[in-house]
């Protein structure tokens, strides 16, 4: 009976130390993508930025709002999970930023890691 209560309480204990990373996790990664959000929405591109994304939507799919290759979709060729379900031009174009922004801080980044890898 002891080791049964034993074991009881440290279940009890993994399973709230569980739920609270879990609630530490969901929290931070809502707060990134606020931050991005905000920052793409509050950023002016520059020209270079601008030649970058128009690069790589060139790249990925001929600029092609509907180009399909797999699980990817759209101008960026974006995993369909990162579109909601929304496939609007002007989603596929939030969700594009959001994604480059959160991942490499700039397009102009992620026209040099595409160089790299033939991908982003």
């Amino acid at each position: 009976m002891r080791n049964f209560k034993s074991n009881f309480v440290k279940l009890i204990v993994a399973i709230a130390l569980v739920f609270t990373a879990v609630v530490a996790v969901q929290t931070i990664n809502a707060n990134n993508s606020t931050t991005v959000q905000a920052a793409t929405k509050k950023k002016k591109m520059s020209k270079a930025e601008k030649a970058a994304k128009h690069w790589i939507a060139m790249r990925e799919s001929g600029g092609s709002y509907t180009a399909r290759n797999g699980v990817c979709y759209g101008r960026y060729q974006l995993n369909i999970g990162y579109l909601h379900g929304d496939y609007s031009k002007k989603n596929q174009e939030r969700a594009a930023d959001n994604y480059v922004y959160g991942r490499y801080g700039s397009w102009v980044n992620a026209k040099r890691f595409w160089l790299s890898h033939h991908w982003y």
